[in-house]
């Protein structure tokens, strides 16, 4: 028997109860793991809350990400007692994801828990620190190097944001955030190595086919209107590594960018992103993050508790990291 908070349907409405479960509960896969911490998100407490149309089927456990050790495994790449972590491949949203004691999974969406990195620091690296990560290698990769020149980050006060400010400050880039709440988490930003802070209304101001070169490379969390104009503006031969699309899906912006400029676009999924450059993400953030990254502000809570976290993280009432321990 295990413990699981399950989401239900009735009428229409979403229902959240703590479960106990047997193992054959579990849905058919590679490897079954023992949960020891996932993470609450806002896309989690949407999920729970039923406030969005995240979970593709019922009934759910919810949770994008978790870390633990495996059980049991039909895999030879895994073994009992090996520590794991996942994030993406739609775990708590269509497959049963870490907001249980157990877990069962595809191999290929696991990976090995990297050295000197616990359970606890994973989760709150989570979903948002991975992304972060393939966002700023893409930039390396694309040879943006610190001698290129200043890199702007759209959304820095949020959870990719804040993290691709970190890794870049740390590689050496000098880094411009842009943060629509200066007041509240300037401060901070420049406390993770943001040389200067941007309001956000200048880049939501409509962008013309071609503005000022200003910026080498760009981790851009935002999309739409914001995106274009960081396109307009961004150097010759310069890239954009592209996460989010919290402004929308549409992008008001032109070729010219990509055509004078040779400006290119990064797009980054960490949902299905390739394992090996899934296990090269996770090594890096082991080694590049800070110790005092993981002395920000992070609550602990219980599976019972997290119903009532749920409710408060969509109502913006909770700051820093929410981590769930199984």
């Amino acid at each position: 028997m295990f413990k699981a908070l399950v989401l239900d349907q009735v009428e229409k409405q979403t229902t959240s109860s703590i479960r106990q479960l047997n193992d054959t509960d579990l849905p058919e896969s590679d490897v079954i793991v023992k949960v020891d911490y996932s993470s609450l998100n806002y896309k989690d407490g949407l999920a729970i809350t039923g406030k969005g149309k995240i979970v593709r089927n019922f009934p759910m456990v919810p949770g994008i990400d978790l870390t633990g050790t495996v059980e049991q495994s039909h895999d030879p790449r895994y073994a009992a007692g090996d520590k794991v972590v996942l994030t993406g491949w739609g775990v708590g949203e269509g497959h049963w994801g870490g907001m249980a004691e157990k877990a069962s999974l595809k191999a290929d969406w696991l990976v090995p828990l990297p050295e000197g990195l616990s359970g606890k620091q994973a989760m709150m690296v989570g979903t948002a620190g991975f992304t972060a990560m393939l966002c700023v290698q893409a930039l390396v990769d694309a040879g943006i190097t610190p001698e290129s020149g200043e890199i702007l980050v759209t959304g820095a006060s949020g959870g990719v944001g804040s993290v691709a400010v970190t890794l870049l400050a740390k590689l050496g880039y000098k880094v411009a955030a842009v943060s629509g709440r200066i007041e509240q988490n300037g401060a901070l930003l420049e406390e993770l190595g943001a040389s200067r802070i941007i309001d956000r209304s200048v880049f939501e101001e409509p962008a013309r086919a071609l503005e000022k070169q200003v910026w080498a490379g760009a981790v851009d969390t935002v999309g739409s209107k914001v995106l274009a104009k960081v396109l307009a503006q961004m150097d010759y031969n310069g890239a954009v590594a592209a996460c989010g699309l919290a402004g929308g899906f549409d992008l008001p912006t032109t070729v010219m960018p990509f055509i004078l400029r040779n400006v290119s676009l990064l797009g980054i999924d960490s949902v299905s992103c390739p394992r090996a450059k899934r296990i090269k993400a996770w090594q890096r953030l082991a080694e590049l993050l800070p110790d005092s990254y993981y002395q920000q502000a992070c609550t602990e809570v219980e599976l019972e508790q997290v119903a009532e976290y749920a409710e408060a993280i969509t109502n913006g009432q909770v700051t820093g990291r929410v981590v769930i321990k199984l």
